[in-house]
């Protein structure tokens, strides 16, 4: 790569198709089994060679300093890449906001790892790439490997999964957030499996059948969060009278979604929860079987 070009990036946002919670681990993290699918919205990551490493956002309230998992990435791999770990300028565009349950700081990591890996020409076999974006987050292994996919764990042990379709999809953005942390405590005393008596095969085995498999998908956060943000259910309750077959919150939220027949119907429903949902950014997308990746070496 020469100082005249540049690499870019994209990474997709993730919905949860299903999402249960199974118990407490002795990490303290808790037990996770849900379906993940990587949807057509994205941030994108462009690299330039520069003297010193250095990281921009368009989005201001994104921390641009080291605790920006972009640069945890780059941070992490440079030991991989010894002399070959050139310091560059980061761009980081944000179109996935945060605390909306669409793990837009977790693909941005995935895609620095894969635009890092390309910069310093660092090869990794897979296992030992997952094992990288383990140690920047739960949900980063996933957006290395991108579709379909069912995460067990923390939601990181990442099991390819027949494909879910082009699902056409309606996405409702609150203009408010929900932290992941906060979700978790205010499940608490709520969860009442025995940790003992947790299961895969009691509780969990989705056993997910492919396309258009509705009858697997839940959440078990709903349960916690619609009552504390009582604005997502009422959301969740328009898709569903819009005609959705089938209507979700996307990990913690905020973000609430719904599954529709084809896209003209999803931009119909779109436009008109739009128009009576004020503050709200409400769009279409769909599902998409692509991970974070490097999408092109361009010039300046």
């Amino acid at each position: 790569m020469s100082s005249a070009e540049t690499l870019l990036a994209a990474c997709p946002a993730k919905i949860n198709l299903a999402l249960r919670i199974l118990g407490r681990r002795p990490d303290g993290y808790h037990e996770l089994d849900t379906v993940f699918q990587t949807i057509d919205l994205w941030d994108h990551i462009r690299l330039h060679p520069a003297p010193e490493m250095q990281l921009t956002c368009d989005d201001p309230s994104v921390p641009t300093d080291g605790s920006n998992l972009v640069l945890r990435a780059a941070s992490l791999l440079r030991e991989h890449a010894g002399n070959a770990a050139r310091a560059a300028r980061i761009e980081l565009r944000k179109a996935i906001p945060a605390q909306a349950g669409l793990g837009g700081g977790s693909s941005d990591a995935a895609g620095a790892l894969r635009l890092f890996a390309e910069y310093w020409q660092v090869r990794l076999a897979e296992p030992d790439l997952l094992d990288l974006g383990r140690q920047l987050g739960a949900d980063v292994p996933f957006f290395l490997i991108g579709g379909t996919a069912r995460g067990t764990g923390r939601g990181d042990r990442i099991e390819r999964l027949p494909s879910a379709g082009p699902l056409a999809l309606v996405l409702g953005l609150p203009p408010f957030g929900v932290s992941t942390a906060v979700a978790f405590a205010a499940l608490g005393t709520e969860l009442t499996l025995d940790s003992n008596d947790v299961s895969f095969r009691r509780f969990s085995e989705l056993k997910w059948k492919g396309p258009n498999d509705f009858g697997r998908m839940n959440n078990d956060l709903e349960r916690v969060v619609f009552p504390r943000w009582p604005a997502l259910a009422e959301f969740r309750d328009g898709l569903i009278a819009s005609g959705a077959r089938h209507a979700l919150l996307s990990g913690s939220g905020s973000t609430v979604y719904g599954v529709f027949a084809d896209e003209p119907e999803a931009t119909r429903v779109a436009r008109d929860l739009g128009a009576r949902h004020a503050g709200w950014r409400v769009l279409t997308s769909r599902a998409i079987d692509a991970a974070a990746h490097v999408v092109r070496s361009a010039d300046r």
